[in-house]
């Protein structure tokens, strides 16, 4: 990204942080709502949870086709465009999937909205990098980073609240007047920085060093780090359910897990900073194992006591990712840089449901689910041979 780097507490850097930072809790809500979805199309078409973990496959695909050219395209319609057109893209992919109310006409609602949802990301963090430029972009991105679980806490527990009074398709049209409503505001409100033009002299070495066999294994433990996440979600509605849980029930454990990971990304932002990465991605994913496992056998009652404390972990590790990402790229390879960290992720979701879903029919839910917690061990050696490309 090749853009001016206002100071840190100036007008135009807040209002930055502030506008991807709303648009990050819409589109992480309108992704994280598939979550409380799920189980009313199982008893609605009788789905496996193969099935199921393709549709949220397909989904996850056209999220990653959209990332890179979203970037791209930013570049030469500016953010503004492309964060709007996303957003109404997304819109409507919940319209078509809550109005015809078919199996085919989901699947085509789900690829719709996965495609807007791509064009998000990578501007979004592209901006905030560059508007906090240097040692306090860490703590800019994990501050939005913790705009998006607020999104994720609030929308999958309100849709299954509305789902359950009116019917899952009217609540996804509900929901698609809401992107509506997002796209108008992102539109109006964000700033207009160009993002096609030359760096100036003061914006040099406001990014890190180019070290491209860091960012490959950055990459690497961010898609360890996905599996658990994606895994853990597809599973965690059925988990509940089989505890005895309702729909509500399941819509406020969703919120309870969102809740502590946007705890999560905002207080590892801070540790990551503070204790290093490795230090701080060694506790997450350990403790991440430890709770994951510790559900199981829990009754629901506990379970949701737990549900907050796994979200803290489960989501805290990616603040300390993605704010690492600008110590291993120079500036003007920023937005493709996150492009390619975040469509690596969404590949992940794409491939790791239906892998664990497809387990999850043979094993049941929870061996399914002790395979997904012990995934998450994958990221410790990984994150130890990262010390070495570290800033003291």
């Amino acid at each position: 990204m090749t853009l001016a780097a206002p100071a840190p507490s100036s007008p135009q850097a807040r209002r930055t942080l502030a506008v991807c930072g709303g648009a990050h809790a819409l589109h992480d809500g309108f992704t994280d709502i598939l979550n409380a979805l799920w189980p009313l199309l199982q008893a609605q078409f009788g789905l496996a949870y193969a099935a199921i973990g393709a549709l949220r496959g397909l989904y996850s695909a056209f999220f990653a086709l959209g990332q890179i050219p979203a970037g791209s395209l930013a570049t030469r319609i500016g953010a503004a465009r492309v964060l709007a057109g996303g957003t109404l893209l997304a819109a409507l992919g919940f319209a078509i999937a809550g109005l015809t109310g078919s199996l085919v006409g989901v699947a085509i609602g789900l690829a719709v909205a996965g495609l807007g949802g791509a064009c998000q990301h990578a501007v979004s963090s592209s901006l905030v990098a560059a508007a906090y430029a240097g040692p306090r972009s860490r703590t800019a991105l994990g501050t939005y980073n913790f705009s998006g679980d607020l999104g994720k806490a609030v929308l999958p527990a309100s849709f299954a609240l509305l789902a359950a009074a009116v019917g899952w398709q009217t609540g996804l049209v509900a929901v698609a007047i809401l992107g509506v409503l997002g796209a108008g505001a992102i539109l109006a409100l964000v700033p207009a920085t160009p993002l096609d033009r030359p760096l100036e002299r003061d914006e040099v070495g406001a990014g890190g060093s180019d070290k491209p066999w860091a960012f490959r294994l950055l990459v690497a433990i961010h898609v360890a780090d996905d599996l658990v996440r994606s895994g853990f979600l597809i599973f965690l509605p059925f988990l509940l359910r089989d505890k005895g849980a309702d729909l509500p029930t399941i819509g406020l454990g969703l919120s309870l897990v969102f809740a502590g990971g946007a705890a999560g990304k905002l207080a590892c932002g801070w540790l990551g900073a503070r204790f290093g990465v490795v230090r701080t991605v060694i506790l997450t994913e350990t403790a991440t194992t430890l709770l994951i496992l510790a559900l199981l056998p829990s009754s629901l009652p506990l379970s949701l006591v737990l549900l907050p404390a796994v979200g803290l972990m489960l989501n805290g590790t990616s603040s300390v990712l993605y704010g690492t990402v600008p110590e291993f790229v120079t500036a003007e390879r920023r937005t493709k840089a996150f492009a390619i960290f975040y469509t690596s992720g969404s590949l992940t979701g794409m491939v790791g449901p239906l892998l664990f879903g497809t387990l999850g029919d043979f094993t049941g839910v929870a061996t399914a689910v002790s395979v997904v917690a012990a995934v998450a061990l994958l990221t410790v050696p990984l994150v130890l041979f990262l010390r070495p490309a570290l800033r003291p």
